[in-house]
């Protein structure tokens, strides 16, 4: 066999002989260069960052806020005068009749829309979810487009259809029950029942799809498993969907407690900016619109807002606990 040129000698061997202080060859590795050190980024590099952000929260949160809370203890008369009352907002507030009216219709509106809407839409949510059902996407985007338009449109519409003997409601109704008067005053007596029915429409396909996204998430081995335990449709939602949707279902429910305690525009413009006989349709934030922007008191209209804040923070703390509550059974 004939030995391994010098070149190929060269190429296999990674290792080149070095001379060592001594004068001998040595066969260690060459050092290798390093191509650089690491160098400490400046301490203020990271606020370069957040400047645009923190200046942001600053002047359209932060600054807002904290006016907000020092108003809620004044009484303003315009824009650029005020007094120090202390706690007299919230003592005033208390104990006026027109806030708990405003209290009472916002309250009505809630529980009935939720009361409403919830089961109507999860009903529609398990429709759309059987297997083999046809045109599932087309009724999905039908049941879901009235939550695209917006609330000045639905109170235009609902509007002329609540208008007394032209008005859409009250001519159906009369074609089917000839007995119903077709002046019935839905604007001027009932307008919860208005306002709840508009809502309805608005609102149901939104939550349909809550609804439907949490029941496709629903393992198909659990209800197989039930139903071959005996479990008819009923005991297989009672014990198995129920309590794989539970999360999704309290989010909705605070969701329409939250957005029902800010109803505003949906009554301002169905009502053309009063609200109602005997104010029937006035809501806490109408009340808070009234207060601040009609009679220019901002302060108390800021206490107005504080105690909306809180009731609004303790649903939310609630939905909170009750899901903690859950999951550690």
């Amino acid at each position: 066999m004939s030995s391994p040129s010098p070149v190929a000698a060269e190429r296999v061997s990674p290792v080149r002989a070095v001379a060592s202080p001594s004068g001998r060859a040595s066969s260690d590795p060459a050092p290798v260069p390093a191509r650089g050190r690491y160098r400490a980024e400046p301490a203020w590099a990271p606020w370069v960052f957040l400047a645009p952000f923190l200046l942001t929260f600053g002047v359209f949160v932060a600054w807002p806020l904290a006016q907000s809370v020092l108003l809620a203890f004044q009484q303003t008369f315009g824009p650029r005068s005020s007094a120090w009352v202390g706690l007299e907002n919230f003592t005033y507030m208390f104990g006026d009749p027109l806030f708990w009216t405003s209290v009472r219709n916002t309250a009505i509106f809630a529980f009935g829309s939720v009361l409403l809407q919830l089961p109507l839409s999860l009903g529609l949510a398990m429709l759309l979810n059987r297997p083999g059902i046809k045109g599932r996407a087309f009724f999905r985007l039908i049941f879901f487009a009235p939550s695209l338009v917006g609330l000045v449109f639905v109170g235009l519409l609902f509007g002329l259809m609540f208008a007394p003997r032209t008005g859409l409601v009250n001519t159906t109704i009369h074609s089917i029950f000839p007995a119903f008067d077709p002046e019935f005053p839905w604007l001027q007596v009932h307008i919860m029942p208005a306002l709840i029915l508009a809502a309805l429409w608005l609102y149901t396909g939104f939550n349909m799809v809550y609804f439907l996204a949490a029941l496709q998430n629903v393992p198909e081995e659990l209800l197989e498993a039930a139903s071959l335990d005996g479990a008819g449709p009923w005991h297989r939602f009672r014990h198995v969907v129920l309590p794989e949707i539970l999360p999704v279902a309290t989010f909705v429910v605070l969701m329409s407690l939250l957005g029902s305690l800010q109803l505003f525009e949906l009554p301002y413009v169905l009502l053309n900016g009063g609200s109602g006989p005997e104010n029937r349709g006035l809501t806490v934030v109408m009340y808070l619109y009234n207060t601040g922007f009609v009679s220019g008191d901002l302060g108390y209209a800021s206490a107005i807002g504080w105690v909306l804040a809180l009731l609004m923070g303790s649903f939310a703390l609630g939905q909170k606990w009750f899901i903690k509550r859950q999951e550690d059974r």
